[in-house]
């Protein structure tokens, strides 16, 4: 029988279905359009702690927050360990200054690190762009050259196409 939110049994040491909401590895993989492993790898990376019923892994609307909040550092680029620190600071926090003071430092570090490779990318199309230049200069003076450059290129764009 596959178990929904509103079919789901009570288990022992969980709290009852009407004070708490709970899913399944498949309804937070759906939802979020990731894969049971994934869910699976960030709950061996300590990231999620759903409960159990035997081998049946229940995860609450906390787990479901924090599979959200783990998504979200990822698109933002932070490392696991630095979600993790961030989720950890999270869980139980009253006062959530010092929570917010160390995401404002890890975001600062995310930015500067963007805006160096955002650098890197420009000196390197920079870069690309002169040698382009100095190529089709160097073939403009041999037109037998240009002509089967040329060739190749149209060659290769129609054999990946």
């Amino acid at each position: 029988m596959r178990w929904t939110q509103s079919t789901r049994p009570f288990y022992f040491g969980q709290r009852s279905m009407a004070s708490e909401q709970t899913y399944t590895i498949t309804e937070l993989a759906r939802d979020f359009d990731v894969t049971p492993r994934a869910i699976r790898f960030y709950e061996d990376q300590g990231l999620l702690k759903p409960s159990r019923a035997g081998r049946t892994r229940i995860y609450s609307k906390s787990d479901r927050t924090r599979l959200k909040l783990t998504l979200r550092g990822k698109r933002l680029g932070l490392s696991l360990a630095e979600i993790k620190e961030l989720l950890e600071m999270h869980g139980g926090v009253r006062n959530p200054a010092a929570q917010l003071v160390r995401f404002l430092v890890v975001l600062a570090d995310r930015r500067e690190a963007l805006e160096q490779q955002r650098e890197d990318i420009e000196a390197v199309l920079g870069e690309i762009a002169m040698l382009e230049k100095q190529c089709s200069d160097l073939l403009g003076h041999d037109s037998r050259g240009a002509a089967a450059a040329r060739a190749e290129i149209v060659r290769r764009m129609r054999s990946e196409a």
